[in-house]
């Protein structure tokens, strides 16, 4: 069980993230995700236990009760927030099958790993929090 709500921590420099956060947001059902963009000047990773590198590395959702969830297990809490039958809903149970759940992981590693090399959405950036190039 999911306690609502819940906290999206983006990297608001990577055009698709963002752009995903964004249709997120459009469809905010009853306000149960909350978005953090952790690339943001004023963001600090510390607050939160975990330093930035480990934010940048993949997605981080935070629920009510301060437990975090981090890959493509933080999306399908995301989904969880919409409502049954929604197309997100539907998602959240599709990664759960072990073959779609496989891909999904491997899918979003690939992802996460080489999205410094998208186009960013910050070309000015007046922090070390725009540096995607963190080591693995």
């Amino acid at each position: 069980m999911i306690n609502f709500p819940v906290e999206i921590f983006y990297d608001g420099s990577c055009v698709v993230c963002s752009a995903e956060m964004q249709a997120y947001r459009k469809r905010n059902p009853q306000d149960r995700l909350r978005f953090i963009d952790i690339s943001a000047a004023d963001f600090s990773a510390d607050a939160y236990g975990k330093t930035q590198d480990e934010f940048m590395a993949q997605m981080h959702v935070r629920d009510a009760s301060g437990d975090f969830t981090t890959g493509i297990d933080a999306f399908s809490v995301i989904w969880q927030a919409y409502p049954s039958g929604s197309i997100y809903r539907l998602f959240s149970a599709l990664i759960g099958f072990p073959g779609i759940n496989l891909f999904s992981r491997f899918g979003y590693a690939v992802f996460a790993r080489y999205r410094h090399l998208l186009p960013k959405k910050y070309s000015n950036c007046d922090s070390d929090h725009c540096n995607l190039n963190h080591p693995r």
